[in-house]
């Protein structure tokens, strides 16, 4: 089949994989631009164009994807159909109704739940305990089109957000080859979404970051696991930002004070929240690398009865 493929991130690069190893000719591949990272602004190219270059495939960085030149190479290029997975732009009719057998996305959720840019961080954050894959027919709206096929995906309790991109980005593939000699023999019947059990998922706003003690540890601990591997979510200690790296929660109220330190040991640094514990196993201090919160304790020589979360350090 031929295959024009765009995506962008790590999650798209095990799709892109699985379309290589199943022989389909990727006449192209088209990702985002290279974008400046870190502190000295270092051009860092997508990870899906440094797989692309790997398997020697064209690839393609257009600033627009409504760009009528982008539009006439797609056209001359005349795919079969054109594969989406994370590519982090919306495409135009021209381009969705360009390939006989559609545009088809790889989208992570079960549809028509979560629709929008970040179903797998919101399903951890929102506490669900089984997630998945949906392959579906692309149209102008925002995930909103017809389904081909799906998968479920357990998320685990210790899932974080980078652990579920990698089962999910195998279990997409995995479906995808399935679903596309199913589709192109005309073996299945696009389902239509029930729009009455749509729900969003919208990207990540910087204030989400921000652990609030006053809430329940349960909750917390989600909002924590989707946050992470990046951005993370913090806290204030003595002032300072403190990143949560990794933590789980435990049903049991140890102090009636938000936001302190109730013990520390090897395990971790233990901390009361409104509604149970906390318990961190992995902190990063501002400006200093990921490491283990038995560590970060005994170099700053923290002590029961601190309270995290406080701006000013008071």
């Amino acid at each position: 089949m031929k295959i024009v493929f765009m995506g962008t991130p790590t999650f798209a690069v095990e799709i892109l994989n699985s379309l290589a190893e199943a022989g389909h000719e990727i006449a192209a591949v088209v990702t985002q631009p290279d974008k400046p990272k870190g502190r000295g602004k270092k051009m860092e190219a997508p990870a899906v164009k440094v797989r692309a270059e790997e398997l020697g495939l064209k690839v393609y960085q257009p600033l627009k994807v409504r760009d009528e030149e982008f539009i006439g190479l797609l056209r001359e290029i005349n795919p079969e159909v054109i594969i989406v997975a994370a590519y982090g732009k919306i495409l135009p009719r021209e381009i969705i109704a360009l390939p006989p057998l559609g545009c088809i996305n790889v989208h992570g959720s079960l549809l028509p739940k979560y629709r929008g840019a970040a179903p797998i961080q919101r399903a951890i954050m929102n506490g669900e305990k089984i997630t998945g894959i949906t392959i579906m027919l692309m149209d102008e709206g925002m995930d909103t089109g017809k389904m081909l096929t799906k998968a479920e995906v357990i998320i685990e309790q210790e899932d974080n957000s980078g652990r579920l991109f990698a089962k999910m980005a195998e279990a997409g593939a995995k479906l995808l080859c399935e679903t596309l000699p199913l589709w192109q023999r005309g073996e299945i019947v696009p389902e239509e979404q029930n729009e009455a059990e749509a729900t969003y998922a919208p990207m990540l706003a910087k204030e989400e970051e921000l652990i609030d003690w006053q809430g329940d540890a349960e909750k917390i601990c989600c909002q924590l696991r989707g946050l992470a591997p990046a951005p993370c979510g913090y806290t204030y200690y003595r002032g300072e930002r403190l990143k949560i790296g990794d933590c789980s929660w435990i049903d049991e109220q140890k102090t009636s004070r938000a936001g302190e330190v109730v013990a520390v040991d090897k395990s971790g640094i233990t901390i009361s929240c409104a509604k149970g514990c906390l318990k961190v196993t992995k902190v990063q201090p501002a400006g200093k690398k990921m490491l283990s919160a038995w560590d970060f304790s005994n170099g700053s020589k923290i002590t029961l009865g601190e309270i995290l979360g406080e701006e000013n350090g008071k």
